[in-house]
């Protein structure tokens, strides 16, 4: 499976678990001027920015190790931005959800206030 094919299965995978969770996917790749955030959900009253990370490799490390203080500086100006343009009284929180295959079986993380 290629990168890209890897990265929409795993974000795919990721809403839906989210989904069934409890949550509700308000936008998925939300793009602005300070980058992309790959789910944006809402779990009871409070508004999530998700990462995904996807892999089908984890000998050397996890997919959440991916997400750096530079990914993490991104995402916080993404959600400012969001805030003030959609929802600036709502609290929110950023969890990362990682998605990584075994034995053709895709197995997921969702970390909860991962930063």
């Amino acid at each position: 499976m290629h990168h890209r094919e890897t990265a929409r299965a795993g974000e795919q995978i990721a809403a839906e678990y989210l989904s069934r969770c409890g949550c509700e996917i308000l936008q998925r790749n939300w793009r602005c001027p300070y980058g992309e955030v790959d789910l944006i959900a809402q779990d009871g009253q409070t508004l999530l920015f998700v990462e995904v990370k996807a892999r089908h490799n984890v000998s050397y490390n996890f997919p959440r190790e991916a997400v750096d203080a530079r990914k993490q500086t991104r995402l916080r100006q993404c959600a400012d931005l969001y805030l003030s343009l959609y929802a600036p009284e709502a609290p929110c929180r950023f969890d990362v959800v990682e998605v990584w295959w075994r034995a053709g079986k895709a197995r997921i993380e969702w970390l909860r206030d991962a930063f």
